[in-house]
């Protein structure tokens, strides 16, 4: 129920702040994501799987009902694996020990896959390439690659040790593992994070001198790394389209590329450049077309002195490259920062959404972290729920993957079943998988409303079964619309059938 405080903000964010036409919007397409992390995050540990599978439960059910249509769930911290594998240690951060499975033995990216599809919503695994170790004086757990291959690893100055992404055979690794990943498991994207070359200790260079020496063919050392980091990027993409065409591949870099006092194209900040710093030139990995959708972490609020968010939000929009574009933002920032000046409303949430609707080059938004939001922080878990996006939302289809909408469904049918309105259907079954229907929207339309599928507010469920047992409130001269949705969002013409 909404406490008093919640509902200040939620008739704060419909004030005046945009256009009406704005303000009334609640596309039918947009990316709602949600960043699940385990690096840090003791309480996964101190559960018994029974526990956690409880309490990822109501994680997902709390997105949901939030608005989120697909999680970031990080699967590989730091060089391990969140799942039984064959390449890598277990994580500490399911089992308590580096190295050590959970007891009993379960599968938690398997049970995330499974919970995440039978809510509607998409599970990109989240992986981190070349971190190691997370704090100084951690080593490896036994068994891990560093033990045989000492040689593809360097420890620096900030205590951690890291893959060389400089060797051949690092990028070869971790393309390994991410093979593992998706010919194991249905993971709808694979997702990296901002940490490429380690954020810079000052005054210490990265110690890769060795394979500077024997790769860097006289390049410019900066150059070279990012190179490096593209080549991984592209062998990513590469071996990603190989294997599953459909998985996507998605970046979340630092929020700023670089300054304009560096770069004529760069925004107008004064902070860390990831191109700089981290070799990190994820521009051109859309540009390239190497990576389906970026996440900036746009973390900053809308008038900070050094990264205004303000400006990055439409910078970041310009450089989309016609890939997605999906920010991410900051819940305690968004929600512990009044809007800018001329407006009343205590929170940037509604300012944020609303803007970023008006960009073209923007496609959703993803939050950091997911558990913020359900723990419903400064209530922003009911400004989403009542006011931002009250409606359902498909994840804009990847066009560029496949474009050809698979085929509607057929035989509608709607039976009373132990008192309630049960439908079903059949779909057209197909060896083209990129063809094949994935999930169903379910629209419900009463009789004197026209039948649009373009309207959210009609959407009842996003469901993978052929089945669906309707709302209570039904009645008869409803009109019930089926579609499909192929793996890349494509959304098939409707069936209708009037109860």
């Amino acid at each position: 129920m909404l406490n008093f405080r919640s509902l200040i903000v939620a008739l704060f964010i419909g004030l005046n702040i945009f256009p009406a036409q704005a303000r009334s919007q609640n596309p039918k397409r947009e990316f709602r994501g949600a960043w699940m992390h385990i690096i840090g995050q003791s309480q996964y540990a101190r559960m018994t799987p029974e526990q956690t599978q409880a309490y990822l439960r109501h994680q997902l059910n709390s997105l949901r009902q939030a608005g989120c249509n697909a999680v970031i769930w990080q699967i590989r911290p730091q060089a391990d694996a969140a799942y039984p594998s064959t390449l890598e240690p277990w994580s500490r951060y399911i089992s308590g020990t580096a190295g050590v499975p959970p007891t009993p033995l379960w599968d938690p990216l398997q049970f995330m896959i499974t919970e995440a599809h039978a809510r509607g919503m998409e599970l990109h695994a989240w992986i981190n390439p070349y971190r190691v170790t997370a704090a100084k004086g951690e080593m490896p757990a036994p068994g891990h690659i560093y033990y045989q291959h000492p040689e593809w690893f360097l420890a620096y100055a900030d205590g951690k040790i890291y893959f060389d992404p400089g060797l051949p055979q690092s990028r070869d690794f971790i393309c390994k593992v991410v093979t593992d990943i998706i010919t194991r498991y249905d993971v709808d994207a694979i997702h990296m994070d901002d940490y490429f070359y380690p954020y810079p200790v000052e005054g210490v260079d990265f110690p890769d001198d060795a394979s500077y020496a024997a790769y860097g063919a006289g390049m410019d050392r900066g150059d070279w790394r990012r190179r490096n980091v593209d080549l991984l990027i592209e062998q990513l993409h590469h071996t990603i389209r190989d294997i599953k065409p459909w998985v996507r591949f998605g970046i979340s870099p630092f929020g700023v590329w670089r300054n304009r006092t560096s770069d004529p194209d760069g925004s107008l900040t004064d902070a860390l450049q990831c191109y700089d710093a981290l070799y990190a030139d994820c521009i051109k990995w859309t540009r390239l077309g190497w990576v389906d959708y970026m996440v900036p972490q746009l973390y900053w609020e809308l008038e900070h002195r050094r990264a205004p968010g303000l400006e990055l939000t439409h910078w970041w929009s310009r450089h989309a490259y016609d890939r997605h574009m999906y920010y991410g933002l900051s819940v305690h920032n968004l929600m512990t920062h009044h809007d800018i000046p001329d407006t009343i409303c205590p929170t940037q949430l509604g300012h944020r959404i609303r803007l970023q609707r008006t960009l073209s080059g923007v496609h959703g938004v993803t939050w950091w972290p997911g558990y913020t939001v359900v723990q419903n922080f400064h209530g922003v878990a009911d400004s989403l729920r009542t006011s931002l996006m009250p409606s359902p939302a498909l994840i804009p289809a990847y066009t560029w993957l496949d474009s050809l909408p698979p085929a509607p469904v057929s035989n509608l049918l709607c039976r009373q079943i132990a008192g309630r309105a049960v439908l079903s259907w059949d779909c057209e079954s197909t060896s083209d998988e990129m063809q094949r229907p994935v999930r169903f929207v379910v629209y419900r339309f009463r009789a004197s409303e026209p039948v649009d599928s373009d309207n959210p507010a009609a959407i009842i469920a996003v469901t993978l079964s052929n089945t669906l047992t309707l709302p209570e409130d039904v009645r008869g001269g409803d009109r019930i619309v089926v579609t499909a949705l192929d793996r890349c969002h494509n959304e098939s013409a409707p069936s209708i059938i009037r109860l």
